[in-house]
């Protein structure tokens, strides 16, 4: 119905009921048992889980709601979808696959280092770099204090502008922008082209397609 945050506005708000009475804390584990209804109307179980990819543009924050008024992913995306939330995020300037899910806990789940998922990149970078320099990216680094895993990078095409394809697992902001800045590089694109099996393909920018329940299953497993 919203997310976590505005569920706390609306229970601070008393507008929240549990079982008919008034919710005054998110403190509170709900069972498939018990009823909770907003402003008097019931709250709907929970719908099948479902998942699809996006190729978001350049130019999209994904938020739901941006204070500084820029376009966002979500105001973007087709009516007929219901709501969903991302599976991590893409900033303002990267395009590229972005997982879309109306489950809460599968997005949680696929964000998790420990999920042990792959994303893979590929980046434009100003400057000059060699294949030796990008090879010390897999023993991790340390920029600006902050501590990142192993990254397999291999340049596709060198020169002034270098083309380079990365692949880690941890995913933190903003990660290979601050990791090729390290070695001297100035990223001017960045498209990620897979999260784990998911693959960007073939998928036109703005473009939304969701993934088969069945692929979804054999993909994920039985918490899918």
């Amino acid at each position: 119905m919203c997310s976590r945050r505005d569920a706390e506005k609306l229970i601070e708000e008393g507008r929240v009921k549990l079982n008919g009475k008034v919710l005054n804390t998110p403190a509170v584990k709900v069972t498939a048992k018990d009823k909770v209804s907003v402003d008097g109307r019931p709250v709907s179980a929970a719908e099948e889980t479902r998942l699809w990819r996006y190729h978001k543009p350049s130019g999209l924050v994904t938020t739901h709601k941006d204070p500084a008024g820029r376009p966002t992913v979500f105001e973007r995306l087709p009516d007929a979808l219901p709501r969903v939330i991302s599976v991590g995020r893409l900033d303002l300037t990267s395009e590229g696959l972005l997982l879309l899910t109306n489950d809460g806990a599968l997005a949680r789940r696929l964000e998790l280092p420990s999920s042990g998922l792959v994303r893979r990149y590929r980046a434009r970078a100003y400057g000059r770099v060699e294949q030796t320099d990008l090879d010390k990216l897999k023993d991790g680094i340390t920029v600006e204090g902050v501590r990142y895993g192993s990254i397999e990078a291999k340049l596709e095409r060198g020169g002034s502008n270098s083309w380079i394809n990365l692949s880690l697992t941890e995913g933190k902001n903003r990660e290979v922008r601050r990791v090729l800045e390290a070695l001297g590089l100035k990223v001017n694109r960045l498209i990620r082209i897979a999260y784990g099996p998911f693959q960007l393909g073939t998928l036109e920018p703005g473009a939304v397609e969701e993934i088969p329940r069945r692929v979804l299953k054999d993909q994920l497993g039985k918490g899918a």
